[in-house]
Order: C-alpha cells, then sequence, then structure tokens
C-alpha cells in the first residue's frame, strides 16, 4: 500500500502533478584547475633544471569579463554528471584522457557569475607536462600556461599568476584558520577563480603530506633531487635535503640506473613504489615536509 502525503497523493500522483518550474533552478558549471610542473632551465651549464607549479587558464573571448583570465570549464549538459563534464572539458582543453582529477569544492556565492544563478563544482586535475597538447576552446580567445606563487602576510595570502604575456594578482583574506578565502583584491581573473585556484593549491600542498599524488606530476624515472624540486614548487618553499629523502623514503624505490647527463655527476634513477590496492599510497605522517 502506497503511501500519502499531506495533500492525499501517493507518489505517482505526486510526481504526475510535479512541476520543476515552480521553483528557482542554478545553472552548473565544472570549472578545472589544472596543474602540471615544467623545467626552468638552470643559469650555468653544470646547474640543474628547476620546477615550477603552472596552472593552466584561458582569455575569454566573450562577456562577461571579455578580456580576462579564467580556468577552463564549462556547463554541464542534459544527461551528465557534473564529473563527466570535467572530463570532457580536461579532454577539450589538453587533449588528455584519463589524466588524474578529483572533486575539489562547489562554489555557490551568490553574484558570483552576473549572467545567473551559476554553481561552479570545481575540480583538480594534475597532468605530467610531457603528456599535454594545449588549446583554447571555441569560446576562449587564448590559452597559457601561468608560473603559480604565493605569499603569507599577515592573515592575508598573496596570489601571483605570471603567464608569457600577462601578470595576474590577487589578495586573499584567511579566515577560521586558514579554511575560509575571502578575496579583498583581483586583479586580471574572472569571477571568483582566484578563489577557486586557491583553493586547489591548499589541496595539492595538503595531500603531499599522506598521499602519492605528487607522482601523478613526474616522469616514471626520476633522481631524488628532481623529485624534491616538484616538493619545492608545490610547497613553494625550500626542503632540507635530509629531511626530505627520510620523508618519502617509503613512496620511491631505487632502480640500477644513473644519469649520464653531460655536466653533471651521475644520479641514481628512482620509480614509485607499487600502489597499495585500494588507490593512493598512504602513508605514516610524521610531521610537514
Amino acid at each position: 500500500m502506497s503511501l500519502l502525503d499531506a495533500s492525499g497523493l501517493n507518489e505517482e500522483q505526486f510526481l504526475q502533478q510535479y512541476n520543476p518550474g515552480d521553483f528557482p533552478r542554478p545553472s552548473v558549471a565544472a570549472d578545472i584547475v589544472i596543474f602540471t610542473i615544467a623545467d626552468v632551465e638552470g643559469d650555468n651549464f653544470r646547474k640543474l633544471p628547476g620546477k615550477e607549479l603552472r596552472v593552466l587558464l584561458v582569455r575569454r573571448g566573450g562577456h562577461p569579463y571579455i578580456g580576462q583570465w579564467a580556468l577552463p570549464g564549462g556547463f554541464m549538459r542534459p544527461g551528465e554528471t557534473v564529473g563527466e563534464a570535467a572530463n570532457r572539458e580536461l579532454v577539450e582543453e589538453t587533449g588528455v584522457n584519463g589524466g588524474y582529477l578529483e572533486q575539489l569544492y562547489t562554489f555557490s556565492a551568490p553574484g558570483r557569475d552576473p549572467r545567473a544563478w551559476i554553481i561552479s563544482c570545481a575540480h583538480m586535475a594534475l597532468i605530467d607536462s610531457g603528456q599535454i597538447n594545449v588549446h583554447a576552446g571555441s569560446d576562449a580567445a587564448d590559452a597559457q600556461w601561468f608560473v603559480v606563487k604565493t605569499e603569507n602576510a599577515g592573515g592575508y595570502i598573496e596570489l601571483s599568476l605570471s603567464g608569457k604575456d600577462a601578470s595576474l594578482h590577487a589578495t586573499a583574506a584567511l579566515q577560521n584558520g586558514d579554511t575560509d578565502i575571502q578575496i579583498t583584491k583581483n586583479v586580471g581573473l574572472a569571477f571568483d577563480h582566484a578563489k577557486i585556484i586557491l583553493y586547489a593549491v591548499n589541496r595539492l600542498r595538503a595531500k603531499l603530506e599522506y598521499t602519492d599524488l605528487v607522482f601523478r606530476l613526474v616522469p616514471e624515472r626520476f633522481t631524488l633531487t628532481a623529485l624534491q624540486l616538484v616538493f619545492e614548487a608545490i610547497l613553494g618553499r625550500t626542503l632540507y635535503k635530509a629531511a626530505f629523502r627520510r620523508k618519502i623514503v617509503d613512496l620511491v624505490q631505487e632502480t640500477e640506473c644513473y644519469t649520464s647527463d653531460k655536466g653533471h655527476r651521475p644520479a641514481k634513477i628512482y620509480v614509485k613504489k607499487m600502489k597499495e590496492e585500494g588507490g593512493q599510497n598512504e602513508r605514516t605522517n610524521t610531521g610537514e615536509f
């Protein structure tokens, strides 16, 4: 026997007379923070290349925020989940299918998009720079990689993004133990994308402490020095060599191979340890890097 509601309707009757238009509905977008690690040439023959954390941005080709830089993304299509929409946008922007993609946060502040009530279900993607074929989507005028740098100062965080022909900047106030980010100044970034980028940077840095996610950003074979440079690029600070190696010992496995670069002393090559069953390897957290 079907249960009846207060109007005396069973579920089938209720659904027949239900009108979705009786309630305002938002549009849902999937915006993606796509990170990669890129090499920076050394300033002399013997110096090893440095590493930079970069994020992919597109220059908007239409209103609103025409000419400003934004995260790649787009609206969900009928029959899609937000994850499927994000993966579709990732493939369209980079040509990479099956890369690392995780849901970051849902941004739903009133007025975040001047067009309408639009919710962004933001995602974070990690791409090996050697895999990428970047091109601007149909609604974008250009696509570029921007170097990501942050600096904390007295309850505020400064976000600087540097591209080949553009420099973007945002200032954020940190509240509630750094978990609530409020943008107080924004130069050149569309919508609330400065806030989304900062959330993604914080997520990525936090995951360095307890997962093996970093290996999504390095080649299959690497030296420990190169791996440390990747950690430093993400964290935005220099690490002590001995302490770093103690902390990552459970994540790597040495091979019998050595580098043979001219001008550099041979260094042992390592690979990531085989993943344990069930997903990302987790490790004992013995303190921050």
